[in-house]
């Protein structure tokens, strides 16, 4: 069985942030993903990502994609593609399949970034052809080049639904509206925008309420709702759409995580369920990370940033490279985290994650104190 300094699961741009980190600091890495191409979200993001140099602005997301996976060739990370894990076991024991063999080795230390899953919206004609999540939507129009349909509604006003619904504009459909239920748009108000001066509604306070068709989507009834989201009598009408795409937020894929035994903890603005961790993505198993969407929900460049901090991390635990480098480096991953979680979208998030953090240190401690207490019974 091979060891390697490191094993990361998921190749998004926070496995890919942290396998490059820790291959830099001349650690043995091995990459695994599930998917036919690395990079995760990032080659289907065409639009060019804003911020600081630091965080790539003005650079499409497909375009970092390709920039890590050279920076990754560059350091001899090993990567497994459609390649699935299926286990992590005591000792840091990971088997996985290619669908054709399996086969196990062992990580000195294990980073998870396994991203998050769409969440789907249950309502009558939901199973109908035509539904389908934004992220599908996504996938299919900038990955395999075919429009998902000609007049699309987009349900959920987040970062996914304002930004699908403007790619999806810009590939030729119909945008007929972004419906969300809250009282003001959930994205960013500069990908909110781009919608605006192209003439898409954002109806607020409306969802659907039912999906018509015989074989697949022709319809939608859209109707408005109340400030406890109650619908409002009377308030529905028909809209002429054959897509309904649903950008109804993401949740943590914890599978792997979960059977790692890493402690869980609920926070309703990173997502609702991740696992527990401090400053630094380390969770309360001895050797294993987190980063990226499976430890709250964020934006690439967050993930981008939080699987360097793991890595990094990593890599001071392994002693590779120099120790003030490395921290150093460290720090400056820390110090771009903390600036993107500023300002009114991002401040929820910082506060969200300093929680977690503290939570996390308490459970340290309470751990500490009672392996002192249990020694010194033993003496």
């Amino acid at each position: 069985m091979r060891t390697y300094d490191a094993v990361v699961v998921g190749a998004g741009p926070s496995g890919l942030g942290a396998a490059i980190e820790i291959a830099k600091a001349g650690g043995s890495t091995l990459l695994i993903d599930e998917n036919e191409l690395p990079g995760g979200q990032l080659f289907k993001q065409i639009h060019k990502f804003f911020g600081s140099r630091e965080h790539y602005a003005g650079i499409r997301g497909y375009e970092i994609g390709k920039m890590l996976l050279r920076e990754a060739e560059e350091f001899k990370v090993d990567v497994r593609l459609n390649t699935r894990v299926w286990g992590i076991f005591p000792n840091h024991t990971v088997v996985a399949t290619d669908n054709k063999t399996s086969f196990y080795c062992r990580g000195k230390k294990i980073i998870l970034a396994t991203g998050a899953s769409e969440n789907a919206l249950s309502f009558p004609g939901s199973t109908l052809p035509g539904v389908m999540t934004a992220g599908a939507a996504q996938t299919i129009t900038n990955l395999y080049r075919v429009l998902p349909g000609k007049n699309i509604l987009i349900v959920g006003s987040g970062n996914v639904g304002v930004i699908v619904a403007y790619q999806l504009r810009q590939a030729g459909a119909n945008i007929v509206a972004v419906v969300d239920v809250t009282e003001e748009i959930s994205g960013y108000e500069v990908h909110a925008r781009k919608i605006k001066r192209a003439g898409i509604p954002i109806l607020l306070r409306t969802t659907i309420k039912e999906a018509l068709g015989e074989k697949e989507v022709e319809s939608a009834i859209l109707h408005r709702v109340d400030e406890n989201f109650q619908p409002i009598a009377g308030s529905e009408w028909e809209v002429k759409v054959d897509t309904i795409c649903l950008a109804v937020g993401l949740t943590p894929r914890l599978e792997l995580a979960a059977i790692s035994k890493c402690e869980p903890i609920y926070n309703p603005v990173m997502g609702g369920i991740v696992p527990l961790h401090n400053s630094t993505m380390h969770t309360s198993q001895e050797g294993i990370y987190v980063a990226g969407d499976l430890a709250g929900i964020e934006e690439a460049s967050s993930a981008l940033d939080e699987g360097r901090v793991a890595g990094l991390q990593a890599t001071i635990d392994l002693g590779l490279g120099t120790k003030e480098e490395q921290e150093e480096l460290l720090a400056q991953a820390q110090g771009r985290l903390n600036a993107l979680r500023q300002g009114p979208f991002g401040e929820k998030r910082q506060i969200a994650k300093e929680s977690i953090w503290k939570q996390a240190e308490n459970r340290a401690s309470t751990a500490s104190s009672e392996s002192s207490v249990s020694n010194e019974g033993s003496l």
